[in-house]
């Protein structure tokens, strides 16, 4: 993830297991060889060449006040924006998502989700694996059992691609349960620490430290390649050991590469274009998101972090988030379409929960799981179409609701895995990928 100005915390703070499931990545730390591993068990002949990026508000979008607007109802519902016409006839946004009112026929809007996780650890983990966290009376109210978060299973299955890992995480602050869970850290994300709109951006894992030069790094790396040549005629079937070394000489390649460099050189693009991005953290880490998946990173996950507004929530969302989200969000499927990769790349845009219609006595609005509007574009998605309704008040979902393992369904379906595939726990228990879920026919072209 970025980790841009420190930890941010929502309403909940920050548990030790959400720093936990975080965990860390070094130049020549094992969590970035144990990450590599994951290309190693990959068939070639299995992996679909569709991208997915993920725009994750994280705090949970108050859908009242962006995409499911309800002029109609009392005030003390409606909040204070107004609505605007976009490019579909009949729907409207916030006046203060501009940009993404032209783009609307380019989403799918998805209004029927429901689940039960009313605080953001267990919201997060409904729709970032589809699955809820299972109580355990040792340890509540964390679940026992951590399911991986969508990116791992694409890493799992679709593997690496042009020597870029497949899942990469843009955060300003920590996701919650958007590791590789009971699959292991393998298929954790390669986290990049720092904001790509800094003049002097640079991603860690894929550039040598300067405190280490070329020099000391081609040292270790001859080094390296000694001590395993020894092992290996110590002891050749010491799997384990051999594999390490492998996946060590990975990692120096990925620091080392060309294509990984130049994936991650932000300033190649054009400053009328970062411009149309914003100039913000998420912005730029949004256009970055695309130069990934066009270089052959699979799944990318931006987080827009703040949108836990229990206060000053018209404030807020005024000024930054919204202004922020639509510039990033707008210029993304703009960039992808004119590209010609909107043909073969999901957007989601999405986040835990919604907010409470009802407006609170802080002027804010508090979480609220039954009426949680998504966006998804891109390949293979019904675009310009609203699955699902909402009643006059936007307190429940009227008509069929849908469970998040129909929502994780339906993204694994765009993404052409095989949901019904069984997995294993550490301990050996099998683990559906997907436990019952079924695609949403209305979001599928």
């Amino acid at each position: 993830m970025f980790q841009l100005d420190g930890l941010s915390r929502n309403c909940e703070g920050l548990s030790r297991r959400a720093w936990l499931q975080v965990g860390g990545m070094s130049l020549f730390g094992m969590s970035l060889p144990r990450l590599l591993q994951a290309e190693a068990a990959q068939p070639a002949a299995a992996r679909k060449d569709t991208n997915f990026i993920l725009l994750w508000t994280d705090g949970g979008l108050a859908n009242m006040d962006t995409l499911d607007m309800k002029p109609e109802a009392p005030v003390e519902y409606r909040g204070e924006f107004r609505p605007i016409d976009t490019n579909l006839p009949g729907v409207t946004v916030c006046e203060h998502l501009p940009l993404i009112s032209r783009q609307m026929d380019k989403v799918c809007q998805v209004r029927s989700i429901v689940h039960g996780g009313g605080q953001h650890s267990e919201a997060t983990h409904w729709m970032l694996t589809g699955y809820p966290q299972v109580p355990d009376v040792n340890a509540a109210p964390v679940g026992s059992t951590i399911y991986p978060c969508f990116g791992s299973v694409v890493a799992k299955e679709l593997g690496w691609k042009n020597g870029l890992p497949p899942y990469v995480q843009c955060a300003a602050s920590e996701m919650a349960y958007s590791g590789g869970g009971y699959l292991g850290s393998a298929y954790n994300s390669l986290m990049v620490r720092r904001s790509p709109a800094d003049k002097d951006f640079s991603v860690d894992d894929v550039s040598i430290p300067s405190q280490v030069g070329g020099d000391r790094t081609q040292r270790r790396r001859r080094i390296l390649d000694r001590l395993d040549a020894w092992q290996r005629q110590v002891d050749r079937s010491s799997e384990t050991v051999y594999n390490r070394g492998e996946f060590y000489r990975q990692a120096y390649d990925l620091i080392t590469s060309p294509t990984a460099k130049r994936a991650f050189n932000i300033n190649e693009e054009p400053e009328t274009l970062r411009d149309r991005y914003g100039r913000t953290r998420e912005g730029q880490a949004t256009l970055l998101a695309r130069r990934l998946v066009e270089a052959g990173v699979r799944f990318v996950a931006v987080n827009f972090n703040g949108y836990d507004t229990h206060d000053k929530n018209f404030i807020r969302l005024k000024d930054p988030l919204l202004p922020t989200l639509d510039k990033a969000w707008s210029a993304l499927l703009t960039d992808l379409s004119e590209r010609g990769m909107l043909s073969n790349t999901v957007v989601l845009c999405a986040g835990e929960f919604g907010r409470t219609p009802r407006v609170n006595g802080a002027a804010g609005r508090d979480h609220y799981q039954f009426c949680n509007a998504i966006g998804f574009s891109g390949a293979g998605v019904n675009a310009g179409n609203i699955v699902g309704r909402t009643d006059s008040k936007c307190e429940r979902v009227s008509g069929k609701e849908h469970t998040t393992l129909d929502y994780a369904a339906t993204i694994f379906r765009l993404m052409g895995i095989d949901d019904t595939k069984e997995y294993h726990t550490n301990d050996g228990r099998p683990v559906l990928i997907n436990g019952g879920g079924h695609a949403i026919d209305e979001v599928l072209a």
